[in-house]
């Protein structure tokens, strides 16, 4: 999601929480040595190819080899939880990164896909402890689409790759996440 300028954690907010507390858990995007599967939904493909961009730039950024990237295409968003659920349990990846676009039509088709699609993948990541993303775009058009997969910062590609990889890291933090509990 992209937070409005009213919304948004400002700057310097964990740095400034961590002298009032004695543990606090930050994900970093070192993506170092972690392998990713990147789910795609050939439906609405172009907009999907245009998150697959965004994702491959933000794992660059977080230094993560192309060749730690595994890519999968499914018909479409619906199926994306089954492969997800394959790649969790497969122990090759280190997180699942899940890419679509489904569009409201004219039918109640989008209600059902969308909702199942987001459902099946939290059960995912829940039921296997594998950080599974959700960077499916659920829009109302075409148009909003488009503005939410543009080859830039804003791509939610982008933001769904950094995601996995800081929850990764966040996850892996074992002892310190013991310790919590």
């Amino acid at each position: 999601m992209i937070s409005t300028d009213e919304s948004a954690l400002p700057a310097g907010t964990e740095e400034a929480l961590a002298g009032q507390v004695g543990r606090q858990l930050v994900g970093a995007t070192d993506g170092r040595g972690l392998r990713l599967a990147l789910c795609a939904s050939r439906f609405n493909g172009g907009v999907t190819r245009r998150l697959i961009e965004g994702a491959l730039g933000g794992l660059a950024a977080c230094a993560v080899q192309r060749a730690d990237v595994t890519p999968a295409w499914v018909p479409g968003a619906f199926e994306l939880p089954l492969l997800a659920q394959r790649f969790a349990v497969s122990g090759s990846v280190d997180a699942v990164v899940c890419l679509g676009a489904v569009i409201r039509g004219e039918t109640g088709h989008y209600d059902f896909v969308a909702g199942q699609c987001a459902a099946g993948l939290q059960r995912v990541q829940l039921d296997t402890g594998v950080p599974v993303v959700f960077g499916v775009l659920t829009t109302d058009s075409l148009d909003q689409a488009l503005e939410r997969s543009l080859p830039d910062e804003t791509n939610r590609g982008r933001h769904s790759a950094i995601t996995a990889v800081e929850m990764v890291r966040l996850l892996s933090a074992e002892s310190d996440l013991a310790a919590v509990s």
